[in-house]
């Protein structure tokens, strides 16, 4: 699932960089722009796996179509609810939650955000890790960041994204969804570079673990300033938090309507 809010991370974490390669808005200019990028991405202090990753990517036009057709944001909530099959998720969900209470605890007592909302985000962005994406991750993240559209958005995600090939957290084959977003929960590499955490204790972050996507997810959230405890719907604390995880309201609404009827 696309969001923004990963903006003041991604510029955070590589402030010093200066960003001036040249956007385009078609394949043509894509081949030139990415030795320039890459130079910029070497002053962000991206190594050579990094690097050599970028000069693999290619223009991926599917998601230059995707991000401009994103039309379920403009539905009602009931619609976008039906149409993203929220029952279907409860259901599902309550079953995932009564059949291990314990995991879905030792989250809770970690970040304190509880079952519901982590379910209902984990539902909602890949049908609990059954479609995580079918996209390669890098040629999506690198024609973003070269697109005019939103060039200054997606250019902090990718040079997280070259870190994290750096870091051997991703590879320059990984897949993920359209606009570049990794594993089970959906993290925009700048959000997986910044909150991702080794949940499973194998030494490594790998978003398309379970356990590793949900304890990145809720820590997530915990730093955007979750109150353990506190409320989550609209009107209360927690749901300042919710908007953090998607700019769309209607997303929003779902989550913390699915959420609540989860954890009932």
């Amino acid at each position: 699932m696309f969001r923004m809010s990963g903006l003041a991370t991604a510029f955070a974490l590589f402030a010093g960089a200066a960003i001036s390669a040249p956007c385009g808005n078609d394949a043509s200019g894509f081949a030139n722009w990415k030795p320039q990028m890459a130079r910029e991405a070497q002053a962000a202090g991206v190594g050579q796996r990094g690097i050599d990753a970028l000069m693999g990517t290619q223009y991926a036009q599917r998601t230059i179509n995707a991000d401009r057709n994103q039309k379920s944001f403009s539905y009602t909530l009931d619609k976008f609810m039906q149409v993203r099959g929220a029952d279907t998720i409860v259901a599902q969900g309550r079953s995932r939650k009564a059949g291990d209470p314990a995991y879905y605890q030792a989250l809770e007592s970690s970040y304190g955000v509880p079952a519901g909302v982590l379910i209902a985000i984990h539902g909602m962005e890949t049908a609990f890790g059954n479609f995580m994406g079918d996209s390669n991750v890098l040629s999506a993240i690198s024609t973003l960041a070269y697109d005019c559209r939103r060039s200054d958005f997606f250019t902090g995600h990718l040079l997280a994204a070259l870190k994290l090939v750096d870091r051997g957290t991703i590879s320059p084959s990984s897949i993920g969804a359209m606009h570049g977003e990794l594993g089970h929960t959906q993290f925009l590499p700048g959000n997986a570079l910044a909150y991702g955490v080794d949940g499973n204790g194998d030494g490594r972050i790998d978003l398309t673990n379970q356990t590793d996507a949900l304890a990145s997810t809720a820590n997530y959230l915990r730093a955007k300033g979750w109150q353990p405890g506190a409320g989550y719907q609209q009107g209360q604390p927690n749901y300042r938090v919710i908007q953090e995880w998607n700019a769309a309201t209607v997303y929003q609404q779902a989550i913390a309507i699915m959420a609540a009827r989860i954890d009932g």
